[in-house]
């Protein structure tokens, strides 16, 4: 599935402080904006991995950081993405034995989403997922 931005699409965008207690407000924003959304649990999930994960890995999550969140809805689905501020490391889906404490997120989100990805550099990255279903 690939998701186009057409002219009836609806678009959002708000950046964040780089800080943890954040994260619940990306999920209230996101919540409101997609109530009624057939995925929205797992859209909930996935921007909340994404942000613990710019928050945890990236220049975000220092101090004076901050990151966006974008979230699209057009016919037939919708797409997150989050912006960082960058880090060293490339997001990847790790292979995690069942007693690990972390590294699931990135696992979790190519289960719970149609597709994702992510592009960028150590300046700068956005990893975004995108869900099918009709708004009601």
């Amino acid at each position: 599935m690939v998701l186009t931005t057409p002219p009836t699409a609806l678009y959002w965008r708000r950046s964040f402080p780089g800080e943890a207690e954040h994260a619940r407000a990306v999920r209230r924003f996101a919540a409101c904006l997609l109530a009624g959304f057939p995925a929205l649990d797992e859209v909930l999930l996935t921007v909340d991995e994404l942000v613990v994960n710019a928050l945890r890995h990236t220049k975000s999550g220092q101090g004076g950081g901050w990151f966006t969140v974008e979230i699209i809805g057009i016919r037939g689905g919708v797409a997150v993405a989050v912006t960082d501020q960058g880090g060293p490391g490339e997001p990847v889906v790790k292979e995690v034995d069942e007693l690990d404490e972390s590294g699931r997120g990135l696992r979790t989100v190519s289960h719970l989403a149609t597709s994702w990805g992510w592009y960028g550099n150590d300046s700068g990255r956005t990893v975004a997922a995108a869900f099918e279903g009709e708004w009601p």
